[in-house]
């Protein structure tokens, strides 16, 4: 009962952060597509970017419990390379949404968070925990 309760206290901590993450990657996204003028595709990756960092640095210190386990320069490896997995990820799902759903590029934004949201949290509770 103890490590479900870990659990949903974790759950809860992932998604305040993710949610934070989201809101700063949602909003650099717009600025840069809407009012820069950025390819709303390399817009998507700066974003992802930005947010990836805010995550990193929250989700090492705060959501997951890895104090010990591994160094903190092998925990930055992992975790840069589950992201660009998910920058990867995050990039086709968001370009087959606009591209051949036809939908517009901030709330495909949004699908393509979503997915990827659950692919993030599997990975890093797999690897960095």
């Amino acid at each position: 009962m103890q490590n479900l309760k870990k659990l949903f206290v974790q759950i809860i901590k992932f998604g305040f952060v993710g949610g934070s993450a989201f809101l700063i990657d949602f909003a650099v996204l717009w600025i840069l597509t809407d009012f820069a003028g950025v390819h709303y595709l390399v817009s998507n990756c700066i974003s992802f970017t930005v947010s990836v960092i805010y995550n990193y640095i929250l989700s090492v210190y705060w959501v997951f419990d890895s104090k010990g386990k591994h160094k903190k320069s092998t925990e930055l490896v992992v975790f840069i390379t589950l992201s660009v997995i998910g920058l990867g990820l995050n990039q086709l799902i968001y370009w087959l949404c606009v591209e051949f759903a036809a939908l517009h590029y901030l709330f495909s934004k949004i699908i393509a968070t979503a997915i990827v949201m659950v692919y993030n949290f599997i990975t890093r509770k797999l690897f960095l925990e």
